[in-house]
């Protein structure tokens, strides 16, 4: 699979790697990018696949988009994703934080699922205490129910990052490190700014967003058919989730 991940860790030509820094003037700096290079046969699909999806049907996917994923965790319950226990060996900087050993860690996981990623940080280092948020209230509600569940170690809410004030739940600059965890890519592209401008407000001058998504070129963009094309590098699923596929310029 091809992804991009934000913060320094191993890659290889099938992965998309960069730097992201939140900076104390609200931009995000970003370093160094590997992209993976197409075969002959596929950049002849790529460039066939140019039909769109009509405009009626693109405003209904993103008027939808919180409906789509609430069915796809009703479907899938907790049973898609795996759990997610690379997290620490690929980010360093979750114990770079911490100038400490038992130090605490704050972050806030946007975009949390069924915390497939937070269940394993929480289990991993005790001294982590977490926000965690998802678009779906179907995905919150599993987490909740989960018996590994700790009200005392986090706190899960509903949030659609692109327009509810994460101010509402999280303290003002109160996070280390913001993770972003194959949640960007089901944005749509006009509006990852606003989710960006969103989860700086709580980050704490200087800290980190931790950021590994899907990369340009990667297979399962490969995979999609003709007419599931919704823009540049971006694609609608069967189920109407969508995907954004980042290069080095987004």
């Amino acid at each position: 699979m091809n992804e991009s991940k934000a913060l320094q860790s191993n890659s290889s030509i099938a992965h998309t790697d960069e730097v992201i820094i939140a900076c104390e003037d609200g931009s995000f700096q970003k370093t160094g990018q590997k992209t993976r290079i197409l075969r002959a046969e596929e950049a002849k699909q790529l460039s066939e696949n140019q039909v769109l999806v009509s405009d009626f049907k693109q405003q209904k996917l993103e008027k939808e988009a919180q409906k789509n994923w609430d069915l796809f965790y009703k479907r899938n319950s907790t049973n898609f994703f795996k759990d997610r226990h690379w997290t620490t060996r690929e980010f360093e900087e979750l114990k770079a934080c911490c100038k400490f050993a038992d130090q605490k860690l704050t972050i806030l996981e946007a975009g949390c699922g069924v915390g497939n990623c937070l269940f394993p940080l929480l289990e991993e280092d005790l001294n982590i205490f977490a926000y965690a948020c998802d678009f779906s209230p179907r995905a919150v509600e599993y987490i909740k129910q989960n018996p590994l569940y700790d009200a005392k170690r986090c706190k899960v809410f509903q949030c659609d990052l692109t327009k509810d004030d994460l101010l509402e739940n999280v303290p003002l600059e109160s996070v280390d490190v913001v993770m972003l965890i194959f949640v960007l890519s089901a944005v749509h592209p006009e509006k990852m700014h606003l989710v960006l401008r969103n989860i700086y407000k709580v980050l704490k001058p200087g800290k980190y967003v931790l950021f590994r998504d899907y990369g340009l070129h990667d297979h399962a963009m490969l995979r999609f058919k003709s007419a599931c094309k919704l823009g540049e590098n971006f694609y609608v699923r069967q189920d109407g989730t969508r995907s954004y596929f980042f290069s080095d310029g987004k």
